[in-house]
């Protein structure tokens, strides 16, 4: 689609969508020229939605998209540490890494959304906790996929303890799976992202709110002696667009949201207005991947108006 910028179709399927939805997305963004499809990793819908038919497990969801699909990107925005072992997480990617042919980025996080823990059984310990045990998980993860063949894997944390690991199965991509790394933390996530991250994304801030956490990510690059343009920065956006008024008017609603706070808040209004938003984002942030969130999954046409008439002015 752009030389320069990739436009990633992002889902949210807690809020009420099945996997046959997902697929019909999966593939449609696939055949219109968009670089990826990516989902959140959550168990429990948001706000005033019924989330029926109920949740679809991100990495089950990714493991059939990889079988039918075949150039598409897939991955996660982002995976909750609460939800798995680091471990057998690391197994899980890799695994759906090798049924994609090597199409698989792992976005992972603390996680945060303590309703969906009560809901289904899930341990939340403190934000703290949360953080350390989610460092843990990136060290033992990477650390996994990058023991050499015919080696094993220790780890000796506070949190988690490896013995005599096998570190099998590997990814099909070398080094390893893109890790993706995101958020507003002032000073951790910024530091882990240095140390770990290929990619950094921001998703629903403003622009000079996500220039900000750039820097800092770039500075904690710095203190380590890391180049910080190793690190891909992303954003995450809300999409709404209308080839004129009345169009932008029905998808707005069709979400339950207001058109002018769209405009603020998202990536909204007429392809000419989304392409010179986009262009400010890249020029105050330095983004190259661009996530849209895409809220209405019924509506592919609103995916085709993009990949026609966005992304070809990139």
């Amino acid at each position: 689609m752009s030389e320069y910028l990739k436009l990633r179709i992002f889902t949210e399927p807690q809020q009420g969508a099945t996997y046959d939805d997902l697929l019909r997305v999966a593939k449609h963004a696939e055949q219109t020229g968009y670089d990826a499809f990516f989902r959140s990793d959550h168990y429990l819908k948001m706000g005033s939605v019924s989330g029926e038919p109920g949740p679809t497990d991100a990495w089950v969801t990714l493991a059939g998209l990889a079988r039918e699909t075949s150039r598409v990107r897939l991955g996660t925005l982002m995976t909750a540490g609460t939800f798995r072992l680091p471990g057998p997480l690391a197994i899980a990617v890799a695994q759906v890494d090798q049924m994609s042919g090597g199409r698989v980025e792992l976005g992972l996080g603390t996680g945060w959304y303590e309703a969906e823990h009560t809901a289904y059984g899930i341990p939340f310990p403190s934000l703290k906790e949360r953080f350390d045990r989610y460092a843990e998980q990136l060290e033992i993860i990477t650390g996994l996929w990058g023991t050499p063949a015919g080696e094993h894997f220790r780890y000796d944390g506070e949190h988690y303890q490896l013995a005599d690991s096998p570190a099998l199965p590997k990814p099909v991509q070398e080094p390893r799976p893109p890790l993706l790394i995101g958020g507003q933390g002032k000073k951790r996530t910024p530091e882990l992202a240095a140390r770990f991250a290929d990619e950094f994304n921001l998703p629903f801030v403003d622009v000079d709110t996500a220039a900000k956490q750039f820097e800092r990510v770039a500075e904690a690059c710095t203190a380590i002696g890391r180049p910080h343009q190793e690190i891909v920065r992303s954003a995450v956006l809300v999409l709404c667009v209308g080839k004129n008024d009345a169009e932008l008017a029905r998808r707005a609603d069709a979400i339950g949201r207001d058109v002018e706070e769209l405009r603020l808040n998202g990536l909204a209004g007429t392809p000419d207005e989304v392409v010179a938003k986009i262009g400010t984002w890249r020029e105050l942030t330095g983004i190259t991947r661009l996530y849209l969130q895409v809220l209405d999954l019924s509506d592919l046409d609103h995916l085709e108006l993009v990949a026609a008439e966005v992304a070809p002015q990139l």
